[in-house]
């Protein structure tokens, strides 16, 4: 998976950050005042973008962190069967299969266009769009 350093306290909701391994989307930073004999510190609350768990870590407002890069590409649908689709992307003409989610079983019609992002390998389909 690519991923990239940037700044702790850089970090906003909305942002990308990768937790123990997992890309999460961030929800709450808050950074606290530095102390006596200490720096300041970051709390990142982050949702986890493939399983939807709640993470959090804390790390130096200075310290680096990992953010992944996220592909995000369109390709349209060649076929529907009850749990998957098979797509053509839009830019390389590459078929495959890939899961439907839930929020899109009854969205997805042979024709259609799908955003789908490339999360550490894994394909997900974020966005449904007519022909």
């Amino acid at each position: 998976m690519e991923t990239k350093q940037v700044i702790a306290s850089s970090i906003k909701p909305g942002s990308f950050i990768l937790i123990d391994g997992v890309c999460c989307k961030a929800v709450d930073i808050s950074v606290s005042k530095s102390g006596k004999h200490g720096s300041a510190k970051a709390r990142i609350v982050a949702i986890g973008l493939l399983d939807g768990k709640k993470r959090d870590i804390v790390v130096g407002s200075q310290s680096s962190v990992d953010v992944p890069i996220i592909d995000k590409r369109n390709a349209q649908v060649l076929s529907v069967s009850t749990e998957t689709i098979n797509v053509m992307d839009q830019d390389t003409y590459e078929t495959f299969d890939m899961k439907i989610p839930e929020e899109f079983k009854d969205k997805i019609q042979e024709g259609n266009y799908v955003q789908y992002w490339v999360i550490g390998g894994e394909k997900v389909i974020k966005q449904v769009r007519g022909e």
